[in-house]
């Protein structure tokens, strides 16, 4: 399957950003992507650097305005596309939301982010209700996509779960970088830690993986911190974990990534990692903490 990763810079003009994003799906297309993956809240800069009540007023219905001009992409295009937004579901509840749009334009699937994080320039608890729809895979053309959203790529717990139900590849629409005050020892440690959890859970589970990133400077709104750098490095992994495809650290990046689907299977075989689990001793995971 021939996937298409597409990292970008995000500016405040949303119109913009949804234009340029058509520019570089359209050319993905032409060079023979059949699944294109957007990085995550790709619409609007990330707004959750601060709390600001204001701020929900970027949020839309699922099926909306979004997801028409998404979908119409899709179908113009004739692909499936993962798209990420920031939805409205009733007044005063929102989520953080993955769409995944068929190649005829409807909508196939939909992923509500699990995994909300709390940290400074984090500040999603503020935005976003913990998912409810469980991790369970979107079904498409081609194949079965597990979807989940960036903070939720730190946990084997995710990957392993919409693994059993069946998902053929893991896709991460992301949103992360370096705060201003970190160290470079410190920059090079967060990068690498990150790249390193996704590539084992592509071990883990004899799955590919896809995680897509933004990339360039955001100021903080509030002025409270330098803002944030988002390091970019999206990256296709094979079941091995094997690096497939790397975009640049400070660039935008349009990469058609050719994944071989069926690479799985054999890589299941050698390494049966999910015959061989202990589930008769694994209670304990459902435990906060096991003194």
């Amino acid at each position: 399957m021939k996937v298409a990763i597409i990292q970008q810079s995000i500016s405040p003009d949303v119109e913009a950003n949804k234009h340029k994003l058509r520019g570089e799906i359209e050319a993905a297309a032409r060079e023979g992507a059949e699944l294109v993956v957007l990085q995550e809240l790709h619409n609007t800069p990330y707004f959750c650097q601060m709390e600001n009540t204001a701020l929900f007023d970027l949020a839309e219905t699922i099926p909306g305005p979004s997801t028409d001009y998404y979908g119409r992409m899709a179908k113009e295009c004739g692909v499936v596309l993962v798209s990420s937004l920031f939805e409205r579901r009733a007044p005063g509840l929102y989520h953080n939301t993955a769409v995944v749009f068929e190649k005829d334009g409807t909508i196939a699937g939909k992923y509500r982010k699990m995994h909300i994080p709390d940290d400074p320039a984090y500040y999603e608890k503020f935005y976003f209700t913990p998912g409810d729809l469980g991790f369970e895979p979107v079904q498409t053309s081609v194949g079965r996509l597990g979807v989940l959203v960036c903070w939720d790529q730190w946990y084997p717990e995710a990957a392993r779960l919409i693994a059993l139900r069946g998902a053929e590849i893991l896709v991460y629409p992301t949103a992360i970088g370096w705060e201003s005050t970190d160290t470079e020892d410190e920059k090079a440690r967060q990068r690498e830690a990150w790249i390193t959890v996704q590539r084992g859970h592509a071990v883990a589970n004899g799955l590919p993986v896809v995680s897509v990133n933004r990339v360039g400077h955001e100021p903080d709104p509030s002025g409270q911190t330098g803002g944030i750098t988002f390091w970019g490095s999206s990256f296709a992994a094979g079941p091995q974990g094997e690096i497939l495809a790397q975009a640049p650290v400070d660039s935008e990046a349009r990469m058609v990534v050719d994944i071989d689907m069926k690479r799985s299977e054999n890589v299941r075989r050698w390494w049966p990692f999910l015959r061989d689990r202990r589930i008769d001793e694994y209670a304990g995971i459902v435990k906060r903490f096991i003194d």
